[in-house]
């Protein structure tokens, strides 16, 4: 079986990158490899069934390892062990063996690349329908579940939620009394931000029966509820006109199968004069299914779409792209804080759950934000409109909003903590 071995340590002999790795194997060999100016990162493999099944399937068992405690981190943490993978495997030929792995996921993805309306409710209902005390743990105080906006690293995370959220106003256009579709509103932080700063109504729907009963109570509690209304419901079910669209964190849950509905949904929700303002996860690489580990125990039926898979789809829906931003770095500094936050309340959350679902949980957190810093994961923006002349023709006009709504925030009496569901 020393054969398992050496395939394993010649290939981390060869790899190592932006790190110093030791590892120890079920053998007794250990082996140190990467840049000896590094700190160290050591870790162990429990047994040898952890060792084949990190061989043969590196994209799920890397995860389920460390899950099950047969991947031991010795010195160092999980997101430095992650952080040394992510630079380690770039531009790497896999196995063939892997490879033909990946084949048939990326078959199996082809095949099926939709999210039917009650697929879409049981994805939403395995990762957001969580207990409320997990993402109090690490999220801000308005509960914004996606990528901040850091106008400088030193930002708090709270501030750096506040701005994005000042960020996404502004490339709206808004104007008092028009009336906002929120896709995807999540604990409705959003939809109460612009109802309170810009004087709009907001109709928000989600799939997750925890976020309606937590952002409807929100909106009582404000006092805002001719305002904000807060829906359960399936964004292909939406009626009506709105003056504008914004979606935050939520298209990564489309599926590339449904692409064409989403956009054509808010076409038909714009008037003439109208403006879309789609916040997502982003892949800048070739486009493909996504990370098998992720798919099973984090976002069922999640995919990050390219620009590639976006843009023709946008164009045949007949709406024009008329800015596009890419947020570089923002949420891995967004990930840092959560990873930091979550593991400072470890111990309370192996109470509420366990140890495994903690170790989940810390590599889903740590695997992300490796990620974005180094793998080219990143955050579009992408504002839409249906004439050419419906928003300006340069870019003054975000920093020139962004400070008035600053202004506005300061007036504004602070909100009311966000309370578990009733």
């Amino acid at each position: 079986m020393r054969v398992f071995d050496e395939l394993l340590l010649n290939f981390l002999r060869g790899h190592v990158k932006g790190g110093k790795l030791r590892i120890v194997l079920p053998s007794g060999t250990t082996d140190e490899v990467g840049d000896q100016a590094c700190p160290l990162v050591s870790v162990q493999l429990a047994d040898r069934a952890a060792l084949l099944a990190l061989l043969r399937d590196p994209d799920l068992a890397f995860g389920e390892l460390f899950m099950d405690a047969r991947l031991k981190i010795l010195e160092g943490s999980i997101y430095d062990l992650l952080a040394i993978a992510a630079q380690s495997v770039r531009n790497v030929k896999p196995a063939t063996w892997i490879m033909t792995l990946r084949r048939l996921r990326d078959a199996a993805w082809r095949l099926f690349p939709g999210n039917p309306k009650a697929k879409a409710k049981a994805n939403v209902h395995h990762h957001y329908d969580l207990d409320f005390r997990l993402y109090r743990t690490f999220l801000d105080q308005d509960f914004q579940y996606s990528c901040a906006y850091f106008e400088n690293e030193n930002q708090t995370l709270d501030e750096a939620q506040l701005a994005k959220k000042r960020h996404i106003a502004a490339k709206l256009l808004l104007r008092s009394g028009q009336h906002v579709l929120d896709i995807g509103c999540g604990w409705g932080g959003l939809a109460l931000y612009l109802a309170r700063t810009c004087g709009v109504k907001v109709t928000g729907v989600t799939l997750s029966e925890e976020q309606h009963k937590v952002a409807r109570a929100r909106v009582a509690k404000e006092g805002l509820s001719d305002e904000v209304d807060i829906r359960l419901m399936d964004y292909r079910d939406v009626t009506g006109s709105f003056d504008r669209v914004v979606s935050v964190g939520m298209f990564e849950h489309v599926g590339k199968g449904d692409y064409a509905p989403f956009f054509d949904r808010i076409r038909n929700a714009l008037p003439e004069d109208g403006v879309a303002l789609l916040h997502t996860i982003g892949c800048g690489d070739e486009p493909g299914p996504t990370n098998p580990w992720v798919t099973k125990y984090i976002f069922p039926g999640g995919y990050i779409p390219a620009l590639s898979d976006m843009t023709p789809v946008i164009e045949k829906s007949d709406l024009i792209t008329t800015d596009i931003e890419t947020l570089r770095l923002h949420y891995a500094y967004t990930l840092k804080n959560w990873r930091q936050r979550f593991l400072a309340k470890r111990d309370e959350m192996a109470k509420l759950y366990d140890d495994r679902f903690c170790r989940m949980w810390e590599f889903f957190l740590a695997a992300s934000e490796a990620a974005f810093r180094f793998d080219r994961t990143l955050v579009f923006q992408v504002q839409m409109a249906k004439h050419e002349d419906t928003v300006p023709i340069t870019r003054d006009y975000i920093a020139r909003r962004e400070e008035e709504l600053r202004k506005i925030e300061k007036a504004l009496p602070p909100l009311a903590p966000v309370e578990p569901p009733g």
